[in-house]
């Protein structure tokens, strides 16, 4: 969860089907010597240097490092991934192709490439990948965007599809199913030209790869491994989130398209052959941040903490969570029932029942707001209801901030909403000794011992799913086992 307060606060109107899916789901003056000392000649002042106007690449970069919460620095990590660069480049179609690599502060798994050769990759993505050539098979992919030229034709075709949407607005509602129908088949255009794109750049990606000496395989194993971490994914994330998409809303790891990437590779070389850069890879990314940054607050279970901000507070029994930038969502097992908990600022002298009947949520039930106290600090409550579901709000005010909790449930039962107060209830001040040892997740390599098996290794993982996601981070089938001396990842504090 951001701690920065850009938002509002407002969030419309609760009768509304969507809302719910909302909630959850880029110089001074020179006097040189003369001969003359008796003379001195002043230059006049230069006028003052006026920045330049920042590109739509730079204004680009700029967005993308905000949705995914800046740069990750780590010049171990960066040496893997520049050299990989530089010997894709090399083998490239295009070697006077310029290009500028970013590793993203973000769990998303992600990769994507700008039209001016800027590349991006998160670590959420990094921590997937098993050696280096799985790594540059994503590279080399985004690489071909950029000699396809398939960004800048995306755009082209993206401006196309808002120019059909413009030209029938402009006639009104006169012939509403011809409007759709152009709109339509306009959007099915853009979309099969980009999974044309995607196919053109898998097979270009994987020659570059070959060319630079790396196992061609890697694109396959790595699709593998993305479509077995697209399984572990919370309900609540299937939707495609418009602000910060993974890899999987462009990149769908299916049966098809792992199938592609093998015909590919075999046209370079059989299984085995080509640098996999393993020892080289695992050592680069030993000790990388995994899940949440802390800056920004993490999930332990049903538990969320903000170590910076000294807060905590704990979910309903049954609820799973997930810290966004903008707000930590829940939602119970089964659905039905669902939260969000964000942060705002509130005048001082504002009340928080004055608050909670400002506006910003509407369909309030003003008989049911009331003062009260959570975890020693001001708070106060309401009810409201939407069409289809009913909904129990907090307003906590912590220091200079008021955080909201939104509870929402299809049916307001008595015990539902005491449970819904129970949870609000742990929301409490963290103190220093529980905030100085809270520590975030990390990728820590280690070496299988004799005697070692997938279930006592996973057993060290601090995630859910242990054994699961041990198996995915490796690259584990179901019944794969472990050999002495190999080094495999983990997830611990």
């Amino acid at each position: 969860m951001q701690t920065t307060r850009k938002q509002t606060g407002s969030f419309g109107r609760l009768g509304a089907p969507a809302t719910l899916a909302f909630a959850l789901l880029l110089g001074g003056c020179l006097t040189p010597s003369t001969s003359t000392p008796e003379r001195q000649v002043s230059l006049p002042e230069p006028p003052p240097q006026r920045a330049a106007a920042p590109t739509a690449s730079q204004r680009e970069h700029e967005r993308i490092l905000a949705s995914y919460n800046g740069a990750y620095q780590d010049p171990r990590l960066d040496t893997v991934v520049n050299r990989a660069v530089e010997k894709l480049v090399a083998a490239s179609e295009r070697p006077d192709q310029r290009y500028r690599v970013t590793v993203l502060n973000s769990s998303a798994v992600n990769a994507f490439a700008l039209p001016s050769g800027h590349l991006y990759v998160t670590r959420g993505l990094i921590s997937l990948a098993n050696d280096t050539s799985e790594l540059a098979s994503v590279l080399s992919h985004e690489m071909a965007h950029v000699i396809a030229q398939h960004a800048s034709l995306r755009e082209d075709r993206a401006r196309q599809v808002a120019l059909v949407g413009r030209v029938f607005d402009n006639f009104g509602a006169a012939d509403p199913d011809t409007h759709a129908l152009a709109l339509a088949k306009s959007k099915i255009a853009l979309a099969t030209f980009s999974r044309s794109q995607e196919l053109e750049a898998d097979g270009i990606g994987v020659g570059i790869a070959a060319r630079a000496g790396y196992d061609p395989f890697g694109a396959v194993r790595f699709l593998s491994s993305l479509g077995r971490q697209a399984d572990l994914r919370p309900a609540h994330q299937t939707a495609s989130d418009t602000r910060m998409p993974d890899f999987l809303s462009s990149h769908p790891a299916t049966p098809e398209r792992v199938r592609n990437a093998q015909i590919n590779a075999r046209q370079f070389s059989g299984p085995g052959s080509g640098e996999r850069d393993r020892a080289v890879y695992l050592a680069g990314i030993n000790g990388m941040l995994y899940g949440e940054d802390p800056s920004e607050g993490f999930v332990r279970g049903r538990r969320f903490l903000h170590p910076r901000l000294g807060f905590t507070f704990t979910a309903p029994d049954g609820f799973t969570l997930d810290n966004t930038p903008q707000a930590v969502l829940g939602i119970k097992d089964g659905g039905g029932q669902a939260l969000r908990m964000d942060v705002v600022r509130v005048a001082a002298e504002q009340s928080l029942t004055v608050y909670l009947n400002s506006g910003w949520i509407e369909n309030i039930d003003r008989t049911t707001v009331e003062e009260l106290t959570i975890g020693g600090f001001p708070a106060a409550t309401a009810l409201a209801a939407g069409d289809q579901w009913a909904f129990r709000l907090f307003v906590v005010r912590f220091g200079s901030d008021v955080y909201r909790f939104i509870f929402a449930t299809k049916q307001m039962t008595a015990g539902t909403d005491r449970a819904f107060g129970e949870a609000v209830n742990t929301f409490r001040r963290m103190s220093t000794a529980e905030s100085n040892s809270a520590k975030p997740l990390r990728i820590r390599i280690v070496q299988v011992s004799a005697g070692d098996t997938v279930e006592r290794l996973a057993g060290r993982m601090g995630t859910d799913r242990k054994e699961e996601r041990f198996r995915i981070l490796n690259g584990l089938g179901p019944s794969d086992g472990l050999r002495a001396g190999d080094q495999v990842k983990i997830v611990t504090e």
